[in-house]
Order: structure tokens, then C-alpha cells, then sequence
């Protein structure tokens, strides 16, 4: 008992010289924030170029003096901390400002989805309780519509965006509006740099796709930000020398976090107003981008024929990409054009990347077709990811290793989301136990690496078999014909379920279902072979993800 009792002496000792006596300070404990990433690159390379946009270009001592106004006249305009300010805005430079502006202000960013119709955009802005909102002028018209939808009467501030791409006149449609740069001028640039006082406390506000009902928004903290972004910067091998092409919406999980990562290395944000193959080549050309990131359809779009003018880049662009996992024949198509692909797996509630599909040695030394099947798995947790298991959604006990025993993929960590804006219930029903749950269904393969096999929701029963509705669209994609593709249940009779597969061509090809069929039968078990085809156009969210709801809407109407 003698020694348990020092034992326990001993103890509280230690924690009181150890932690008790030794309290976090101002000199060293200071709140996490990606602002403090701009502060920094503007203090070491003032006059290095931060941001290129058409011919235009901003030192990041300019970008930062910049910022600064935002979040001043911000504040002029009666924008408080707490606030939610919403920006309507493709890949130019008020989009990349407001992600510092706006939470240097104390406010809230809410980058809005372009894509977007009316209705969704005003359900946002009356969820969200947007005070001020930027619109370019393209999308002013669509904004008066939301604004009318929301019933809420923010700051109005419009951008002309007048480089070569747009010169885009001011709209009538937001007769209400301040004109951006004239807004900017409002500003103090002598302004200081406002940090957080907490490092919780809430930096972006991200609305999910809403394929089943309305948006959900996701809430990301100071916190969160920072260490996902300089989970990117080691992760993707940023540098000073870095110069990012915008490939990828900044409102996508506020541009999967690089809009603070490329500052964080010092890099060169290069805006993109619009994704078209050949501006894309140009730009990469012009500003020897080294890195850019985009979903699959954006790889699509980059592939060319072997010889086609412009089609190469003249040196090695690492390009990364989320979403279904490249097809081999796409993997070896970009290989040839210059560009090096990585895959990553992540959702909006995962401030973008969670895991990334961590390169070995030895797949250098494989085949195409047997690198490419490594290549496509969802790999390894990010490294500022703290968990990513897979495992039993109810018991949570992880699956084994084997690569054939599906489970659900959990995370938790840091750069999971602070919750749902205003549904506690949402919020408690994702992150229970602990862990937060994706939704997706995947196997661990033998090296610890993770396959997604599908969403728990688009698995297929047939007969009683699970079939991997993935697994059957890799075979389909794998087809030089298939452009994309997309596998449902159909009801069956005799089986309960049957795969449904819906194709979208590639220009100029021509085959039928039954070539499709024994292109799968040769390549699955037959009970995974889709029993019917149908060819047409893929209905899409505003993000660009298949909607597999309304293709099974769509089956009502086959005979």
C-alpha cells in the first residue's frame, strides 16, 4: 500500500512540476491560423509574385495590403466577428482574397458553389445568415433571383472581372452593388492583421452537394485550416518554386485547403476563370505551373490523343486528383502528356484530402495495368490526419486486412469538422463514438492501404451477393469507347437486384449493350455483369458528382 500511495505522490508531483507549474503563455502557446501563413510569405518575399490572374500580377506584398483592405472595409460596412460573409465567385482574385479578408475581419467565409441554381444559392444565404455577399458579375443575375429566394438583404459588392477571359460588364440585375475595387479602396491599409483569439473558432462555412434534400453546412475551424494546409504542403511537395494552376474550385472545401497551403510554401496562385483544355495547356506553358488539382472529370478533360497539338506541357506538372479512382488508360494518357497523378479521398467534412495514395518504390518497376490497380486504392491517412480506419459502423472493430472484407471508412482527427451549421442532430448522429463516419465502404489491403468499393447506399444485392457498384463502373471506364459511367440497383424479380449500367459515349464511338455486356462478362464474375445498359448523358450535381438518385428515378421508366 506504502509503495501504491508514493506511487500515486509521485504522480501528482510530476503533473504539477510537468504541466500545473508550466501553463501555456503568449510567448508560447499562440492560435493556429492559416492568416499567419500570408502575414509570414509577405514578410520574407515581398516582392515575389503571389497572384497571377490574365496578365495582372500581385507581389504578396501587395496581396497582403490587399487582404488587409478587404477585412477593413469589411468592418466599415458594420461586418462583425461572428458574421457570415458569402462569396459568389469562380477562380479569380476576390475568391482567393476573401479566404484571408473575410477571416481577418473575424467573419465567417461562405464560398458558394457557381454551379449552383437559384434556389440552392438562396437556401444558403438565409442557412448561413450571410451579412455581405461578393458576386462576380456573371453570376449577378442568379444572385438577384437567390437574394429574392433567401428574403435576406446583405452588403452587396460585384466584381468586374475585365482580364481577357471575361470583360464582363457590371449588371444592373445588383443595382445596390459596390464595385470591388472600389469597395477595397473603402479600406485602412494600414490596417493590421487580425488573428483569432481562439484557434476553434469558426474560419469557413462549406455546403455539402445536397443530392438527397438541402445542403448541409460544414463548419471548419482556424485549427482545422492550418493543418490541413500544411498537411498539402508536405504531402504534395510545395515550395517557394511552386507555381498552382486553379484547376480546382475554390469552393470546393475552400479549394481542398490549398487556397492556404500554396501561400503557406510561398508558392504562385495562377487563377483560372474558366477550365478549358486549351487555356489550361497555355497557362501551364506560359507560367511552367508546376502543380494543380482537380476530380476525374477534369483528367477527362486533359487527356488527348497521342501527337494532338498542344497536348503535352513540356515538363512534369504533378497533378492531384479526388473522386473515383483514374482508370489506368486515363493514368497512362496523362504519364504521356507530362503530368504525375496522385490520388486522395476526402469529403467536404474532411477539409478536402484524408487520405492520400502514398507512392512506393517498387511500383516504379510494375506494369501499367498492375501499377495502375496500386495507383487507384485511396491509400493512407493524410499525414496531419490523426486516424482513418475501416471498420464495423456499429461495433467499430476494424476489418481485417485482406482486401476482400468490406467495412466503413471512420475518421477522426483534427481536420475533421467542427459539426453542422444548426443541426446538433446531424452533427451528433456523424460523429459518434468518436469517429466520424463517411458513409463509404471499403477493404484494407495487406500494406494497410484503403480501397473504396462503394457507398454504403449504392451497394447491390443480388441473389444475396454484395456487388460493388465501383467495381463494375472501373471495369466499364476501362473500356476505350466509355466516356463515363455509372452502376445502380434495378429491381429483379428473380434476384432481388440486378446492376443497371448507364454510359455516356465517348465523341464518334459507336457500340452496343450486348458489346458491353461481353466486355464485362469477360472481365467479372458473371453475377456482377450489368443485365442491362442504357446509353445517354449522366445527370450530375453542381460538383460534378453522378446522381445515382436520379438514375434510379430513371429505371421507373424502363420497360
Amino acid at each position: 500500500m506504502a509503495v501504491q500511495g508514493g506511487g500515486r505522490v509521485s504522480a501528482d508531483m510530476n503533473a504539477k512540476r510537468f504541466e500545473a507549474e508550466l501553463p501555456p503563455r503568449a510567448a508560447n502557446h499562440a492560435p493556429l491560423t492559416p492568416l499567419s501563413f500570408l502575414r509570414r510569405s509577405a514578410e520574407v518575399y515581398p516582392e515575389k509574385t503571389a497572384v497571377i490572374h490574365g496578365d495582372r500580377r500581385w507581389s504578396y506584398k501587395a496581396f497582403h495590403r490587399r487582404c488587409r483592405q478587404l477585412a477593413a472595409a469589411l468592418g466599415d460596412a458594420g461586418i462583425a466577428p461572428g458574421d457570415v460573409v458569402a462569396v459568389l465567385a469562380p477562380n479569380v482574385p476576390p475568391m482567393l482574397e476573401a479566404h484571408y479578408g473575410v477571416p481577418m475581419a473575424g467573419a465567417v467565409l461562405n464560398a458558394i458553389n457557381t454551379r449552383l441554381d437559384a434556389r440552392t444559392i438562396g437556401f444558403i444565404l438565409r442557412h448561413g445568415g450571410a451579412k455581405a455577399l461578393i458576386v462576380d458579375a456573371e453570376f449577378a443575375d442568379v444572385a438577384a433571383e437567390a437574394l429574392k429566394d433567401s428574403g435576406t438583404r446583405p452588403v452587396l459588392v460585384q466584381y468586374r472581372d475585365d482580364t481577357r477571359d471575361a470583360a464582363l460588364p457590371l449588371e444592373d440585375s445588383l443595382p445596390d452593388s459596390v464595385e470591388y475595387e472600389a469597395f477595397l479602396r473603402r479600406g485602412d491599409t494600414g490596417r493590421a492583421d487580425r488573428l483569432p483569439a481562439d484557434e476553434w473558432q469558426s474560419i469557413t462555412l462549406n455546403y455539402t452537394s445536397g443530392t438527397t434534400g438541402n445542403p448541409k453546412g460544414v463548419v471548419y475551424s482556424h485549427r482545422g485550416a492550418y493543418l490541413n494546409a500544411l498537411g498539402n504542403v508536405i504531402t504534395f511537395g510545395l515550395d517557394a518554386r511552386t507555381v498552382y494552376l486553379w484547376t480546382l474550385p475554390m469552393f470546393h472545401c475552400n479549394g481542398w485547403t490549398y487556397t492556404w497551403a500554396v501561400t503557406a510554401a510561398a508558392g504562385t496562385h495562377v487563377c483560372l476563370r474558366k477550365v478549358e483544355r486549351e487555356r489550361v495547356f497555355e497557362l501551364i506553358r506560359e507560367h511552367t505551373v508546376t502543380h494543380l488539382c482537380g476530380a476525374p472529370i477534369v483528367l477527362n478533360m486533359l487527356c488527348a490523343e497521342p501527337g494532338a497539338p498542344g497536348a503535352t506541357t513540356g515538363h512534369v506538372v504533378e497533378v492531384a486528383t479526388g473522386g473515383a479512382a483514374p482508370p489506368t488508360s486515363v493514368i497512362r494518357a496523362l504519364e504521356r502528356q507530362g503530368f504525375r497523378v496522385t490520388h486522395l479521398y476526402g469529403l467536404t467534412e474532411s477539409y478536402g484530402p484524408a487520405t492520400v495514395c502514398v507512392p512506393q518504390d517498387h511500383w516504379s518497376t510494375l506494369d501499367m495495368e498492375s501499377r495502375g490497380a496500386y495507383m487507384a486504392r485511396q491509400g493512407v491517412n493524410h499525414i496531419t490526419a490523426e486516424e482513418c480506419i475501416v471498420a464495423n459502423p456499429d461495433s467499430l472493430e476494424e476489418t481485417p486486412r485482406d482486401g476482400v472484407t468490406m467495412g466503413e471508412i471512420l475518421l477522426r482527427g483534427n481536420t475533421v469538422m467542427k459539426g453542422y451549421l444548426d443541426n446538433p442532430a446531424a452533427t451528433d448522429e456523424s460523429l459518434r463514438d468518436g469517429w466520424f463516419r463517411t458513409g463509404d465502404l471499403a477493404v484494407r489491403h495487406e500494406d494497410g492501404y484503403i480501397e473504396i468499393k462503394d457507398r454504403s447506399k449504392d451497394i447491390i444485392i443480388s441473389g444475396g451477393e454484395n456487388i460493388s457498384s465501383l467495381e463494375v463502373e472501373e471495369v466499364l471506364y476501362a473500356h476505350p469507347a466509355v466516356m463515363e459511367a455509372a452502376v445502380v440497383a434495378r429491381p429483379d424479380e428473380k434476384w432481388g437486384e440486378t446492376p443497371c449500367a448507364f454510359v455516356c459515349l465517348r465523341n464518334g464511338a459507336e457500340i452496343t449493350d450486348a458489346e458491353i455486356i461481353e466486355w464485362c462478362r469477360r472481365r467479372l464474375a458473371r453475377f456482377k455483369v450489368p443485365k442491362t445498359v442504357v446509353f445517354g448523358e449522366l445527370p450530375k450535381t453542381s460538383t460534378g458528382k453522378i446522381q445515382k438518385h436520379v438514375l434510379r428515378d430513371r429505371l421507373a421508366s424502363l420497360s
